[in-house]
């Protein structure tokens, strides 16, 4: 999120706008509310409560239990035209794509 924030100019500087969806609980084991409200992000932050955008673009994490389902980190370019055209899914929680290379998928979106 902070690497995301800091970088906010730069997608704004592509026309591009960020949107993170968080696939947890708003008032949940992680605090999320809390730490929203501590942040004022300059990007919207929505949350997954129930996994159904995890579930519908295919990042949906089941470990075994009903309590342990999570997302795989992934990030999402789409273009003008409203087409997916950049997908990067992080094979950790802890692993996330470089704003440079999200940057760079941005500009190919205009491409196609």
């Amino acid at each position: 999120m902070t690497q995301l924030e800091s970088a906010h100019n730069e997608f704004t500087q592509r026309g591009a706008a960020l949107v993170v969806i968080a696939a947890q609980k708003i008032n949940g084991l992680f605090r999320a509310k809390e730490h929203v409200h501590k942040h004022a992000y300059p990007f919207p932050l929505l949350f997954d409560e129930t996994r159904q955008v995890t579930r519908a673009y295919g990042v949906y994490h089941a470990i075994g239990k009903d309590a342990y389902n999570i997302a795989h980190p992934a990030t999402f370019t789409v273009g003008p035209d409203g087409r997916i055209c950049w997908i990067a899914v992080s094979p950790s929680q802890t692993e996330r794509p470089a704003v440079q290379e999200i940057l760079a998928a941005i500009e190919s979106c205009d491409k196609y």
